[in-house]
């Protein structure tokens, strides 16, 4: 089956993460991916290396299906080079910090002289306008600016940051969804266009809705921990045998149910409990309650019985649960074959299309493997 991007030509200037990830989306889709690389290497290359060879979790995770060409761009024949490639393209993706491309002769208002039909995304930390514009970012910087972090914890842990890195991760959607839409906008105007994300705007618009609440209050949410700062029940709770349930019952029908779940019926006709808003404001209450009861029994007992009722309930798993899920291993986990780093396994992109799947069709580049190949076939077109 082809790709629903077959023929669709990308040159990547991307580094690290938000960028690459972007792309390697557009990979999985069947876009072709040159990833051009400074003669260092992609920094994302240098952090975490724990793999043989040296090849970093950065690396190996952002970049399969994309062939990799070194090009120094601080020289007259890498930046030519960069110019025929793009000429070339369908679309440019880079995350440099705004006005870096235009420096380097390589910005969209150069570009679409070249290619009018070049579609160029640009992703950076705070975008091309602004104070911020010429700051670096990395994801923590972003979690702490956008206002994300003080979303997390509890009023004695203070502001905590993700443990997974969510403004690289949401920036990229993002990302795609702009070049998707500048590719669908071309097939009527015949043009490419700039497409502009930033981390910033990108971990702001997550939040939502919770910008309501401020909106309407006037002040922030809460730092509630698991808990939620409007819904009652919603929290985690510990079990018997040392494991935790998140557990929620965010309306009368979920609420019925886990009362009858955890054998409390009489909790329905409770006037404290009666509906949404007395649930909330006597959620430390409730919330003992729902403590005492699970901690009676096991973390199996209670998934049978919560199962059983119809609850909106999970157990709390680590990785090793997680990856060990038959059905995860199944539609999130692919396997490729490295030359330095050997079997390496790496997540599936959780897109499913019916006739055109996304697929992993080839593994982490190592760096500048591909160079005379693009070079030459960019040699072969220009005669």
């Amino acid at each position: 089956m082809s790709g629903a991007l077959d023929g669709v030509r990308i040159i990547d200037f991307t580094q690290m993460v938000a960028g690459p990830l972007a792309t390697l989306i557009l990979a999985d889709m069947g876009a072709e991916v040159i990833k051009i690389e400074p003669p260092e290497g992609d920094s994302g290359r240098a952090i975490g290396r724990n793999r043989p060879g040296g090849e970093s979790d950065y690396h190996l995770a952002m970049n399969r299906n994309k062939r990799s060409v070194v090009l120094d761009l601080k020289t007259a024949d890498g930046v030519a080079m960069s110019k025929a490639l793009a000429a070339g393209a369908d679309i440019v993706v880079e995350n440099f910090r705004p006005g870096t491309m235009d420096k380097l002769g390589l910005g969209y208002a150069t570009l679409k002289e070249l290619n009018p039909r070049l579609i160029y995304c640009a992703v950076s930390g705070f975008g091309s306008h602004g104070p911020y514009r010429d700051r670096p970012a990395l994801d923590p910087v972003i979690q702490a600016m956008s206002g994300y972090m003080q979303l997390n914890g509890t009023p004695d842990t203070g502001p905590l940051k993700s443990g997974a890195l969510h403004a690289d991760f949401t920036t990229p959607l993002f990302a795609v969804i702009g070049i998707l839409g500048a590719l669908r906008a071309r097939e009527t105007s015949g043009r490419g266009q700039a497409v502009e994300v930033s981390m910033m705007d990108a971990t702001i618009f997550t939040m939502t809705p919770r910008e309501q609440y401020y909106f309407a209050t006037g002040t922030p949410p809460a730092r509630t921990g698991n808990a939620h700062y409007q819904l009652a029940p919603y929290n985690a709770y510990a079990t018997a045998d040392g494991r935790h349930l998140m557990v929620i019952a965010h309306n009368d029908k979920y609420w019925r149910g886990l009362a009858q779940a955890i054998g409390r019926p009489e909790l329905l006709a409770d006037a404290r409990f009666i509906d949404g808003s007395a649930r909330f404001a006597n959620r430390a209450e409730l919330d003992a309650i729902l403590a005492e009861a699970f901690a009676g029994a096991t973390l199996a007992h209670w998934l049978e019985r919560l199962a059983g009722a119809d609850t909106l309930f999970a157990p709390v798993r680590d990785f090793e649960q997680v990856f060990s899920d038959p059905q995860v291993r199944e539609t999130m986990v692919a396997t490729v074959e490295h030359p330095v780093a050997g079997s390496v396994d790496m997540l599936r992109t959780p897109i499913r299309m019916e006739a055109n799947p996304l697929t992993v069709r080839s593994r982490p580049p190592l760096l500048g493997e591909h160079t005379e190949e693009v070079l030459a076939e960019l040699r072969d077109r220009g005669r």
